[in-house]
């Protein structure tokens, strides 16, 4: 490059970095921020909450969050919802099911303020509530709005009569006075760190300040902030520089400094004009004075002290990541960092703080978001803007000093065709490719088609500017255009010339030092520089050679700050340590290394030596010293998984950009943002013999459970109580003293470890879960069990037991030597030829007898006596039938022969027989019907060993003469009923199986 041409890009950068400049001096820190949005995941009724509208939430001391409904009050870890309905006072359930208020107690219990029952306290030792009277030593009315602690033994209680204190040491309830000035109905109270009381009331806000008796009115100027202070009342908080924020029913909030001065919050508070505000429910701080305002009907209003206006969080009905409903009563900031809000349309949790990645995706608001998902080319021009290009023609134009998006599209030859590539050229226009090359004006933005006639209608897949000369990848080749002469020089692949492009499909084409290497389908073209178009040194894939390219579809190549020259093939990661210098021997990076995916789509350098990699299944990043990968995941806000090829461009801040097939991926990599906390893995419940254990009872880490002797079957259900990406959290469990191995946890399971007929002993249960993110832990918890033996397990009773059995055994020996020595010598030739005989025939016999000929496995003879033997002596243990049929296998033996059906049902089988335990029986009941008997398990249990079945086979494949089969299964389950016959439990298995065909197939029912 020339000395004025770097000089010219020198300037024209500073000149791009000015603005960002001018808006971090005017106090916008974050270029981005118009352009993120916060993301909501919600929990709602599919994932059993027993009514959608959420009023209350609380996290106990465990970790474990409470959720209160209008139809009761749910228990909820991540994966597992136990709902608490009415219950009569023998069940000592909940006085009623509309939860208005929660409040999380110091031991592990939980308050619950209800609508129409009064007052219920969750002994966490029993599992059952207790509920306080209503009148005389109870609260003064069943109608409970709030519940909060007063910095002591005690908790306020707003009721629709009064004012009620709770004292935890002896609980007792006692009524407290509020004056004259207060009216019956009291919503709120908050007791701040100096001592003070605030009452939020019908008649406005009172305060009973430290030291005092009586409740007054606060000093506060006239006005807007007297017209809210007098206003009903809904939400009060402190926030940590004591700032005390008051909410009321219609007009807005307002806040009050540790200094005694009131602020109105710009466009919340007062009337706006002459329309009523939405009603505060809550404050919650989210962050360093980042409050977030939760309002019944306008979502959730954020605000930060100074700033010029407030920022809104609502329902946007084109984004599934938005928040649920408008309507907002509580929030909670979880021991995880979360956000938790309770809406009409369930509970939505969010990360407050910042993440390493945000995702822009289309939606409503289309100045600050995409027109289309399909992000297939990034540009970022020597302005700073960013382009993209678009699925079916559209171009999206991110001006980060603006905060705003432009949306254009293509016309003529380019209309609704994908956007593959853009590059600038010398003369600022921006180049597109797509069906042949477009061309765009960058003050105008005006379009102008077909700039090159002589590439017809060739897509163009990638393109580079080299001085000035635009470099042209298709699928014909490559073009060299000179943009100061016109001149167009196409050049190709030559099956006769060794030395031509390796590949007429060019997919990348970069620039390493001084030479051009070229990215295909059938792996890499080196050129010198841009005029050579032959002898070419082509590097690919070497049968038996490790250190030649893993694949020959080449995506991308990018070259690090180290000098290290990186290619991404479709077959991994590959690395030049010297960078584009022969000898070409690449060192291979996959996913043995920890690479998501050998897929690899794009690649970008950071300014600290790492390198990023877009894969077809998410973002990793390599590191630049210890060559450590990382996989980004939704921890981390990364929520696109699979990416494109070559849509991936770098900020002059250091900021990634990734395209894919859901949106854009922003990385932030200039600064390092603080770690996660770390997270508790926790047991969350706990069944011995198929009864649960009370919660206060559920052992920590390093806990300790004892069994009794008859308790001898365990579940224990744990979770990581960060309560994000379930689906990309692996866990695992091992008992030392019984498993060989860890036992993974199915992706998509509930997180569980079940033992069944465990032998007395001593043991030690490992739980652990491994997170996906940038900053994920491995979480580790330990559990001591213990199992008391039975009388007969003893070490005496074994003792007797030896002693008994030596004496039976020399008075055997005894009795049988005189017997031999009587008939030895007439009878010991017959008997031996016999016992060979019957030993032979028994064999062969019992092998015909008991065997289906094609699976392997029992056929329904020999079946249903051991399942006989199973049911005579079930008694009190569970056990389980299941019938299975594999669906439209006639259809199979139709189209593909009946050969092809008997592979189907071998391969089925043996799918099968691998989600089996020791002792479980299987046979084949006739067809393409199998049977399965399941001893020791409830019908629960056996419907997941089902559901592992059935989405096992919908998973497997077989194969016949070259073609993949697919099968599916329907399955229907009967648990043993006391006393029933082996016919009804077949007929009721049967029945079942009939209604799941009934209901479409591939699935399964648990016969009533």
């Amino acid at each position: 490059m020339s000395g004025g041409s770097a000089l010219r890009t020198a300037l024209l950068a500073l000149l791009m970095l000015l603005p960002l400049a001018g808006l971090r001096a005017a106090g916008i820190v974050d270029p981005w921020q118009p352009f993120e949005r916060q993301w909501f995941d919600t929990v709602g009724m599919a994932e059993g909450l027993p009514h959608s509208i959420t009023t209350a939430l609380a996290q106990d001391r465990n970790g474990l969050l409470w959720i209160g409904t209008m139809g009761g009050l749910a228990r909820y870890d991540g994966y597992r919802m136990q709902v608490f309905e009415l219950g009569d006072a023998a069940a000592a359930g909940l006085p009623d099911t509309y939860v208005r208020s929660l409040l999380a107690l110091p031991d592990g219990g939980v308050l619950v303020g209800t609508n129409a029952g009064g007052l219920a306290r969750f002994d966490p030792q029993t599992g059952r509530f207790h509920s306080y009277p209503i009148g005389p030593g109870g609260t003064g009315n069943r109608k409970i709005y709030s519940l909060s602690p007063d910095g002591d033994t005690g908790v306020w209680i707003t009721t629709d009569s009064g004012l009620d204190r709770l004292d935890l040491r002896n609980d007792r309830i006692e009524t407290m006075g509020t004056g004259a000035q207060a009216a019956p109905r009291n919503f709120s109270s908050y007791q701040d760190r100096a001592g003070n009381l605030w009452l939020g009331n019908d008649k406005g806000l009172l305060v009973r300040y430290a030291g005092q008796h009586d409740f007054v009115r606060p000093e506060h100027p006239a006005g807007v902030v007297d017209k809210v202070l007098h206003d009903e009342i809904w939400a009060l908080r402190e926030d940590t520089e004591g700032r005390l924020w008051v909410g009321s029913v219609q007009m807005g909030a307002v806040y009050r400094e540790p200094d005694g001065s009131w602020h109105t919050i710009p466009g919340f508070s007062g009337y706006d004009g002459t329309a009523r505000q939405a009603t505060v429910r809550d404050f919650l701080e989210v962050g360093p004075g980042r409050i977030w305002i939760a309002t019944d009907g306008d979502g959730i209003v954020t605000y930060r002290p100074g700033d010029a206006g407030t920022r809104v969080l609502d329902h946007d009905t084109s984004l599934p990541s938005s928040l649920p409903g408008n309507s907002v009563r509580t929030l909670l900031l979880g021991q995880a960092g979360n956000v938790w809000a309770a809406t009409d349309l369930g509970v939505a949790r969010s990360n407050a703080g910042s993440n390493i990645a945000f995702s822009m995706l289309p939606s409503s608001d289309v100045a600050h978001s995409l027109a289309n998902p399909n992000v297939r080319s990034i540009h970022v021009d020597t302005r700073g803007r960013i382009w993209l290009g678009m699925a079916a023609g559209e171009i999206d134009i991110i001006d980060p000093v603006t905060g705003n998006v432009r949306h254009l599209r293509l016309t003529g030859k380019q209309l609704r065709r994908d956007v593959q590539s853009l590059a600038e050229a010398p003369d600022g226009s921006i180049w597109i490719g797509t069906q042949g090359l477009a061309q765009i004006d960058p003050d105008t933005l005006a379009v102008r088609d077909a700039i090159l006639p002589a590439l017809g209608d060739s897509p163009v897949l990638s393109l580079l500017r080299l001085d000035g000369y635009m470099l042209i990848g298709t699928y014909n080749g490559v073009y060299r255009y000179d943009t100061r002469s016109g001149q167009l020089v196409h050049f190709r692949h030559a099956a006769d010339q060794p030395g031509s492009l390796t590949n007429d499909t060019v997919r990348q084409i970069a620039r390493v030092g001084k030479q051009v290497w070229y990215a295909t389908n059938n792996g890499i073209s080196v050129a010198s520089d841009a005029l050579q178009t032959g002898g070419f040194v082509n590097l690919s894939e070497r049968d038996g050679d490790p250190a030649s390219l893993p694949q020959d579809l080449v995506d991308s190549i990018a070259v690090d700050t180290q000098g290290r020259l990186w290619a991404g093939t479709l077959g991994g990661l590959a690395m030049l340590p010297h960078g584009g210098t022969p000898p070409y021997r690449f060192q291979r990076l996959g996913v043995a290394a920890g690479l998501v995916s050998d897929k690899i789509t794009a690649l970008l350098p950071d300014n600290e030596g790492n390198l990023w990699v877009s894969t077809s299944n998410g973002i990793s990043v390599v590191g630049g010293r210890s060559l450590r990968i990382r996989n980004l995941g939704v921890r981390d806000g990364q929520r696109i998984s699979s990416y494109i090829y070559a849509a991936a461009a770098r900020m002059p801040d250091g900021t990634l950009l990734f395209g894919g097939l859901g949106g854009l991926t922003l990385i932030r990599t200039q600064g390092r943002l603080p770690d996660a906390p770390k997270v508790p893995l926790r047991i969350t419940n706990a069944l011995v013999n198929g009864h649960p254990l009370p919660f206060g009872l559920l052992p920590g880490d390093h806990g300790t459970l004892a069994l009794a002797a008859q308790e001898r079957s365990l579940r224990i259900d744990f979770a990581l109580l960060d309560y994000q990406a379930s689906s990309e959290t692996a866990y695992s469990y091992r008992m030392d003293g019984f498993d060989d191995a860890w036992i993974d946890v199915p992706k998509g399971g509930m997180p569980s470890a079940v033992y069944t007929n465990l032998p007395h002993g001593h043991y030690v249960l490992h739980l652990r879960a491994v997170p996906r993110g940038l900053h994920a832990r491995t979480a580790e918890s330990t559990l001591a069990v213990t199992v008391a033996p039975l009388w007969y397990e003893t070490l005496w009773a074994r003792l007797l037991a030896i002693l008994l059995l030596l004496t039976l055994v020399v008075l055997l020996v005894q009795l049988r030597t005189i017997y031999l020595r009587r008939r030895a010598a007439q009878l010991q030739a017959q008997i031996d030829e016999h016992t060979r005989e019957l030993l032979a025939a028994n064999r062969r016999l019992d092998l015909l007898a008991g065997t289906d000929e094609l699976t392997g496995v029992s056929n329904r003879r020999r079946f249903l006596e051991l399942a006989e033997g199973v049911r005579r002596t079930a008694g009190a243990t569970p056990a389980c039938i299941a019938l299975l049929d594999l669906d439209r296998f006639k259809r199979i033996n139709d189209e593909h022969g009946h050969l092809a059906g008997d592979a189907v049902l071998r391969s089925s089988t043996g799918v099968i027989c691998q989600q089996l335990r020791n002792g479980d029986l299987i046979g084949r009941y006739g067809g393409e019907e199998l049977v399965l008997c399941l001893p020791n398990n409830p019908g629960s249990h056996a419907m997941a060993i089902a559901e592992q079945i059935r989405l096992s086979l919908r998973t497997s494949r077989t194969w016949h003469e070259g073609r993949a089969i697919t099968i599916t299964v329907s399955i229907g389950i009967a648990e043993l009923k006391p006393g029933e016959s082996m016919t009804s439990w077949l007929s009721r298995a049967d029945t079942a199986l009939y209604e799941s065909k009934h209901r479409g197939r591939d699935c399964c029912t648990l016969a009533g």
